[in-house]
């Protein structure tokens, strides 16, 4: 029993000191965005509910802490209301991030939480039943941003499923659910 046990440890050891030897990460993915309730001046917008992409980078000088920085295209949406308006929302935003990765005792699996700062940029217009502008705004600003995650890797390639969240002036915030591909760099 002894032995089966310092059989483990040693194992689960050899794993965790092979992921202190990845010290960046890069990665790319699929998001789907959910950024609903756009309003400006009393006029709404479309909601933008789509499928897009995200690239991120990463830096984590050991095995439970990191730093990292996403870019999350949030897509763009276009509708027409029943008055025959034209609307149009655009949404993007840049994150950085703290990031905590919690132990588990399997060297090729990671769960972890984040948190930090989003830069987001939100953009709209409107246009009349004959398409002449109406109105437009171009909004941006910092929020507070969270999310969480799991990933799994062999060797130098995995893949991330995450969930993030930041609030978005004159919405109801967005949350965004990605998968990605990750390649980690000694």
């Amino acid at each position: 029993m002894r032995r089966l046990l310092l059989i483990s440890v040693l194992a689960l050891g050899a794993g965790a000191a092979h992921a202190d030897d990845s010290l960046f990460y890069a990665g790319a993915g699929i998001s789907r965005s959910g950024l609903n309730g756009i309003y400006d001046n009393g006029l709404a917008y479309s909601d933008v509910d789509r499928t897009s992409w995200k690239a991120l980078v990463g830096f984590r000088p050991i095995s439970f802490v990191g730093v990292e920085a996403d870019y999350m295209d949030l897509g763009s949406e276009s509708s027409t209301f029943f008055d025959g308006r034209y609307a149009h929302s655009d949404a993007k935003a840049f994150a950085a991030y703290g990031v905590g990765f919690l132990p588990v005792p399997m060297p090729y699996l990671d769960l972890f939480v984040k948190a930090g700062l989003a830069r987001w940029t939100l953009d709209g217009n409107t246009s009349d039943a004959g398409g002449v502008p109406l109105f437009s705004f171009s909004n941006h600003g910092t929020a507070f941003a969270w999310g969480a995650g799991v990933q799994a890797h062999v060797g130098m390639f995995g893949a991330r499923l995450e969930y993030e969240n930041f609030n978005i002036t004159n919405t109801n915030g967005v949350g965004i659910l990605s998968l990605s591909a990750i390649v980690t760099f000694p």
